[in-house]
């Protein structure tokens, strides 16, 4: 090959490329900038993904624990109104659904024939008197003469049980006496104790008391009044081991009870739970439980369905924990998505007794100050990063 042929390609070579060649080299030079710049841009990408959830900072206090049924109200004391006497009935002396007092003279009955029988037995007490002591005067006197051999002995032993026997007689008529006053008593029939005496249950110019005692009206205490609900016993057992255990501590004295009436407004006066039955009901498997209410303004009626609101303990070391934040697995155990320091997201589960409004009391599982997600749950999964928000306020802060 001549050397200026040699020549000529070398200089070929120097030159660079052809126009073919810058373009493919205009190309590839951003793409090795972009190249260049991925790993941060991949960085930047990453960090925007990390979820955004809703936390909430739980510490541990002290946590009421309640429990609700449904319950009955019943009047505090009921007494019937009976006729215990055979008569007819007169006059009606109260009016009905209006408050009596202990004593007071509710009806009539016809006291005639009663009148009658006390002024018989009265004057059968006083023969009954008159004879007695005439055999007294006639024992007196054989006492004297017995000693002059005047009267014979037998004679005497005779007057002496003849004024004894008089003297029971006596006693008899005077027991008469007060039976018959008794009776007359009965023809006016009272109220046995205060309260809101009820409809009468029997007209005027009825024969009452035949045979037996004839209802006449009904008298309902209800200041205080009592409202009677059942307690499952699996509950009751669960309260007993948390007592035992020492995550529930009871309150002095009586459980307190509020009644929320049927429109839901809560009734401003709470009661106290004065009656727990001794054994479980087997068809129902619950307690028979009763708690005592004032009712002064008379508001609350016997009859009445109400909602029962019992103080069980309370909980010394507890957390409230929004129902929302409260997951369950597969076996039905709760657990909780927390945020660790590095915004990652842990897994925790809980061991709760029972509710609060509308949060669970969990009393195993967390710590204070721990970060509880109750919002955006949906995008957390355990172990992934996320961005947590603090809610406005703190649930469970001690107080």
């Amino acid at each position: 090959m001549p050397p200026e042929t040699r020549l000529s390609r070398s200089a070929k070579k120097c030159r660079g490329p052809g126009p073919a060649n810058w373009r493919a080299l205009v190309l590839v030079a951003p793409a090795a900038l972009l190249l260049g710049g991925c790993g941060a841009s991949n960085r930047d990408k990453a960090a925007a993904a990390a979820p955004v959830v809703t936390v909430i900072s739980v510490e541990p206090q002290a946590v009421t624990l309640t429990a609700q049924f449904v319950g009955r109200l019943s009047a505090y004391r009921e007494a019937n109104v009976l006729a215990r006497v055979a008569g007819v009935l007169l006059k009606r002396r109260y009016v009905e659904g209006a408050e009596v007092k202990a004593g007071q003279p509710l009806f009539e009955i016809d006291p005639a024939p009663y009148r009658a029988a006390l002024d018989a037995a009265l004057a059968a007490l006083a023969q009954a008197k008159a004879n007695a002591a005439n055999a007294a005067v006639t024992a007196r006197r054989d006492q004297a003469l017995i000693g002059a051999h005047l009267v014979s002995q037998s004679q005497f032993d005779t007057d002496q049980a003849a004024a004894r026997s008089t003297a029971a007689l006596v006693q008899q008529a005077q027991a008469n006496v007060e039976s018959a006053r008794i009776n007359l008593g009965y023809t006016d029939v009272t109220s046995p104790i205060a309260g809101i005496a009820g409809e009468q249950q029997v007209t005027e110019g009825a024969l009452v008391g035949q045979g037996t005692a004839t209802l006449l009206a009904t008298v309902d205490q209800i200041n205080p009044i009592y409202v009677n609900f059942n307690e499952p016993a699996a509950q009751q057992e669960q309260l007993t081991a948390a007592m035992q255990a020492g995550r529930i501590q009871l309150a002095g004295g009586r459980a307190r009870v509020q009644l929320t009436l049927p429109d839901g407004t809560p009734y401003g006066e709470p009661g106290s739970l004065d009656f727990r039955a001794a054994s479980v009901d087997p068809t129902t498997g619950t307690i028979a439980l009763r708690g005592v209410i004032p009712n002064a303004d008379g508001h609350l009626l016997p009859g009445m369905f109400v909602t029962v609101r019992l103080t069980l303990g309370t909980a010394p070391h507890a957390f409230l924990i929004p129902q929302a934040a409260v997951q369950r697995d597969a076996s039905g155990g709760a657990y909780v998505l927390t945020v660790n320091s590095s915004n990652t997201v842990v897994e925790k589960p809980i061991e709760t007794e029972g509710t609060s409004g509308n949060n669970w009391i969990a009393w195993r599982g967390l710590s204070g100050g721990d970060r509880l997600i109750v919002s955006g749950i949906q995008s957390a999964r355990p172990g992934a990063k996320v961005a947590p928000r603090t809610a406005q306020s703190t649930v469970g802060a001690s107080r």
